[in-house]
């Protein structure tokens, strides 16, 4: 009985922990929707944001995809509507003619330095209660 029990409340927690990340994915599509962004949009240029600063400031997309956990086909079709916005760039990667580039622009620059903020503070909001 106990085993069982254990096994409940295991199972509880992680129920608990998928409802906290669609709770404050749901917040942050709500609140980044605004600045024309959603969740993954953000996460996206968050990590190419990040990267600038190592002096090789693109990601292969199978890099990015393991960062922003999205398949390749999702992150490819997410990357697009970035670069059609003209918040990323695509381009051929010089160790592997097959490979594909992503690297941030000026103006994804620009709109992820606006909306970092408002990100971070739903993430402050959304962690600090995470049963609400």
């Amino acid at each position: 009985m106990a085993a069982k029990k254990s096994e409940r409340a295991l199972v509880d927690e992680w129920r608990e922990v998928l409802a906290l990340h669609a709770r404050t994915i749901c917040e942050l599509d709500r609140e980044l929707h605004r600045h024309g962004l959603g969740a993954s949009d953000f996460e996206v240029l968050d990590v190419l944001a990040e990267k600038t600063g190592d002096g090789d400031c693109s990601f292969r997309v199978q890099e990015l995809a393991s960062r922003v956990h999205l398949s390749q086909s999702a992150l490819s079709r997410l990357v697009a509507r970035l670069e059609k916005d003209g918040l990323v760039t695509r381009g051929m990667c010089s160790e592997d003619r097959r490979g594909v580039r992503v690297a941030l622009t000026e103006a994804g620059r620009a709109r992820h330095t606006e909306v970092q903020p408002l990100q971070r503070a739903v993430l402050s909001r959304m962690l600090a209660n995470p049963t609400a």
